[in-house]
Formats: structure tokens, sequence, C-alpha cells
């Protein structure tokens, strides 16, 4: 076997032995609380297993996006860019604001009513469908933070010799696969708990609960500096 063969061989080991590690990271960065969890726990709560699915399926094609979009230098420039750092901070803080005052408002309803809404765990229409994919695709795209993260991320795991974006395309859905195994396993749990949340006081507070941390995560994202 030549010397070029060899090389050729030994860039994607370079690649494979580097998963682990990859894997392991995105398992602990998936596991950290923040807007991602807080919404998929809550839409869990509210419609089920089946109703989180497509808000987990929304956050992850916003994520592989970013992934591209870092492959490509957009992210780059999004993150050197003041101008649309700041525009995307401003989305992003103002939509979790907005969900935030969404679930306040459902409780302070319920509260008001003294009953609970039933909750629906039954298949969502195309147009619920399509609302949770696209809140969870809004909460991902617009966080500027994901913008940085990936730039910083993943060159880590990509060998100098392989193409950077065909590489960071390949591990993007690597973390998409790995990410939607875990939020999915996380709102299976939340959906069996499904009598518990019927409670009116249970899903007052949950709505209660739920709105306080995506205030305070629209907070921090709106205050946070780069």
């Amino acid at each position: 076997m030549d010397w070029a063969a060899e090389k050729g061989q030994d860039v994607p080991m370079d690649l494979v032995a580097s998963l682990p590690a990859f894997v392991v990271a995105v398992v602990l960065i998936s596991a950290s609380p923040g807007p991602a969890m807080a919404l998929i726990m809550r839409r869990a709560a509210m419609k089920g297993f089946s109703g989180a699915i497509p808000t987990v399926l929304g956050l992850e094609a916003g994520l592989y996006l970013w992934a591209l979009f870092a492959a490509a230098g957009l992210a780059a420039l999004v993150a050197a860019s003041e101008v649309a750092f700041i525009v995307l901070r401003v989305v992003g803080a103002g939509f979790l604001l907005y969900l935030g005052v969404k679930a306040w408002r459902t409780a302070w309803r319920s509260r008001r009513a003294g009953t609970g809404l039933e909750l629906d765990h039954s298949a969502p229409s195309s147009r619920g469908w399509g609302k949770a994919f696209g809140e969870g695709a809004v909460v991902m795209l617009a966080n500027p933070k994901a913008a940085a993260f990936m730039i910083a991320f993943y060159p880590q795991f990509v060998p100098a010799d392989r193409p950077l974006f065909a590489t960071t395309a390949l591990l993007a859905l690597l973390q998409v696969a790995v990410e939607i195994a875990l939020y999915l396993t996380l709102a299976a749990v939340v959906g069996r708990a499904g009598a518990w949340f019927r409670r009116p006081a249970v899903r007052r507070r949950l709505d209660a609960v739920s709105g306080t941390v995506l205030i305070a995560l629209g907070l921090r994202m709106a205050l946070e500096a780069r």
C-alpha cells in the first residue's frame, strides 16, 4: 500500500476516533438547562409526547442550519457583526418573553376560572404541528449564542485534511440524532405524567413556573454581553 492510500485511510480514522468525545460533549451540552429544555418540558406537559415531537424537530432543524451556517462562514459574520448580533439577541429575547408571558396569562386565566384546561394528548393538527415546529426553530435560530457556539465547537472535531463543510454537516447530523433521542426521551417521561399534569392546581403552577423560566431566560439573553 502506498503512502497516499495510507494517508487517505488515516484521515477518516482520525474523525472516527474523535466521535466518542464529540458525543459526550453533545450529551453534556444538551442536558444543560436552557430555552430548548424549558420549551420541550412545557410542550410535553401540555400536549403529551406526540405534541412535543414537532417542537423537538423545530429546535433541531434550527441547530442544523446554524451548523451549516458555521461551516459556510456565515455564523462567523453574524458573531462578528455587532448589528446582526444585537438584532438576533433582541428577536430571541423578545420571543422567549412572549412565550413566558403567554404561559403566565394561561395560568392567570385558569386561576380566575377556577379550573384547569384539559390536556390534549391527541395527534397535533397540521396547523398545531407547524406552530410548534416554528416555535422551536425560532428559539434556536434567534439565539446569537448558537452562532458563537458552533464556531468554537465544531472545528475541534474536524481533522485538518477533511473538507470543512461536508464534515461539519455529518457531525451536525450526529448531534441532531443524539439530541432528538435525548429530548424525545425527556418528552416521553414528562408526557407519561399527563394525568398528574391534568390537575388544575398543578397545571396552573406549571404554567407559572415555565413562564417565569422562559421570561428569565429571555431577560438573560437580552442583557447578556457577547
